[in-house]
């Protein structure tokens, strides 16, 4: 089928996934919009972008249902389309916006060595997804408001969690407690038990999206993007796709999981544009096997194989372990935008890819 047709009835069909409360699941949503709108420059896609997020984003600039106080840091990753809308339509409500999320961070608490905590209910913790939320936002940020500060803290935490969360075959750990109190943390590195593909997903697109922003300046991460992505490449499997949990696919119930994938396929394809890693073949080869996994489901074509959520600690009356073995129990939901986002970002690099042949 064709792609764009896809993506274009999954944006007009999709319903806020949280009530409309501002959070990283829609904004996974806004980014793929915007990468979509920039790479074909068809109309429709800034159209969705502007109904869905001016549903959330008041005349003002305000942002409906969103507390400061929560200090959770997915909540800054909506944030990066709102960059995009300012510049397309001179709306003063989006940087008004953007600068609403720049407070959360002024005040947003840190471990001792800078890094923010994941959330206000997560204290002390540092994971893997929280990278891909909060740091290129701020970068960007930095960068519009001329603040060579917020740019350095940026960099500076992303060196940081990589030295604390470094895992085997050159892969990184989901979670790092540095209190070391939380029963999933090992006690004396801190770090939780597995390599999550999806929590590698996050920061293999924090690097290279990191590098892309800062494309002369030698502060950007690009040896450690590099040495990721090819460390991802050699844990690629037959199929082009990857495993819930890395490292071990002898485990019972493993699976090639969606997102991770598509993470994994966007990292590769962008890694490559940009000069890190010699060719995208890798990352075509991973979008193929994707296009797979789109399969009819309830009357729409809707991609399959997508880990609906995992973390770590207590949620919803579960204490979520972080052993490989929690990791293959959670929920499989297709179409979930985890996936559909990364999805669409790699689709976004291949066509760059194409017309730059």
């Amino acid at each position: 089928m064709d792609l764009l047709d896809y993506f274009d009835a999954y944006a007009r069909d999709y319903r806020a996934y949280k009530d409309g409360r501002w959070c990283y699941e829609d904004g996974l949503l806004y980014l793929a919009l915007v990468r979509l709108h920039r790479t074909t420059g068809e109309a429709r896609w800034l159209d969705h972008l502007r109904r869905l997020v001016d549903a959330q984003v008041t005349p003002e600039g305000q942002i409906r249902d969103y507390e400061v106080g929560e200090y959770n840091i997915d909540n800054i990753l909506s944030g990066r389309s709102l960059f995009h809308l300012a510049d397309t339509t001179g709306d003063a409500r989006y940087e008004a916006a953007a600068d609403v999320l720049a407070g959360q961070l002024a005040s947003h608490p840190r471990i001792d060595a800078g890094n923010y905590w994941h959330k206000q209910r997560y204290p002390h913790q540092v994971w893997l997804d929280g990278l891909y939320m909060g740091l290129p936002f701020q970068l960007e940020y930095g960068l519009r408001r001329g603040d060579a500060a917020l740019v350095q803290d940026a960099l500076a935490q992303v060196q940081t969690a990589l030295a604390f969360t470094k895992g085997p075959a050159g892969l990184y750990i989901h979670g790092y407690d540095d209190a070391r109190q939380q029963p999933w943390a090992d006690p004396e590195t801190g770090l939780s038990p597995a390599v999550w593909g999806r929590a590698v997903g996050w920061l293999a697109m924090a690097l290279v999206d990191l590098v892309e922003l800062l494309p002369d300046d030698p502060r950007a991460p690009r040896e450690a993007a590099r040495a990721l992505l090819e460390s991802v490449i050699a844990q690629q499997q037959p199929s082009g796709l990857w495993h819930q949990v890395m490292c071990m696919p002898d485990l019972k119930g493993n699976y090639e999981e969606s997102s991770a994938s598509a993470m994994f396929s966007y990292a590769i394809l962008k890694g490559a544009r940009l000069g890190l890693i010699p060719d995208n073949a890798q990352g075509l080869r991973a979008l193929t096997a994707l296009e797979g996994k789109l399969s009819p489901i309830d009357g729409r074509t809707q991609l399959t194989d997508i880990c609906c959520v995992a973390g770590l600690g207590g949620f919803d009356g579960v204490y979520r372990d972080g052993t490989p073995e929690y990791y293959v129990t959670e929920r499989i939901q297709p179409d979930d935008i985890k996936g559909v986002g990364p999805f669409a970002y790699a689709l976004t690099e291949r066509i760059q890819a194409a017309a730059h042949a």
